[in-house]
């Protein structure tokens, strides 16, 4: 359900609408700078307004997206098209699935231990870092 006011936060926008699974995730992204409004990093506390065009770096990829309507709650994903459209080529969501089926699958023999925290974070950031 649309909200009374007309701006909202943009961390909160993004997570309301199902783009980031966590508020938290949304928060890190601005400050990364992988959220912009009008080619413009967004900090986290930015206020969106209906019409704003949104482009959000996510999964090996640039998503752009136009808000439609302004929400604070957290929507069924059945409903996020009432509050989002998604203009981001098809030919980008394409290439993002080409190279995730190129990316080398690790797979480890059954008499090979599994590895420790500290060295999954340890590949998990080295991924991150190549995907950027």
């Amino acid at each position: 359900m649309t909200d009374a006011r007309s701006t909202v936060r943009i961390d909160k926008w993004l997570w309301a609408t199902r783009v980031f699974k966590t508020r938290t995730l949304a928060i890190e992204s601005c400050k990364a700078g992988k959220v912009k409004i009008a080619d413009l990093k967004a900090k986290p506390s930015r206020e969106v307004t209906s019409g704003d065009i949104i482009t959000v770096r996510k999964d090996g990829m640039n998503k752009s997206l136009q808000v439609i309507a302004i929400v604070e709650k957290r929507v069924g994903a059945k409903t996020v098209a009432e509050y989002l459209k998604d203009l981001t080529p098809e030919e980008d969501y394409t290439t993002a699935r080409e190279h995730r089926k190129a990316m080398p699958r690790f797979s480890r023999s059954s008499t090979t231990p599994r590895p420790t925290r500290k060295e999954r974070q340890a590949w998990e950031e080295f991924f991150a870092k190549e995907n950027e």
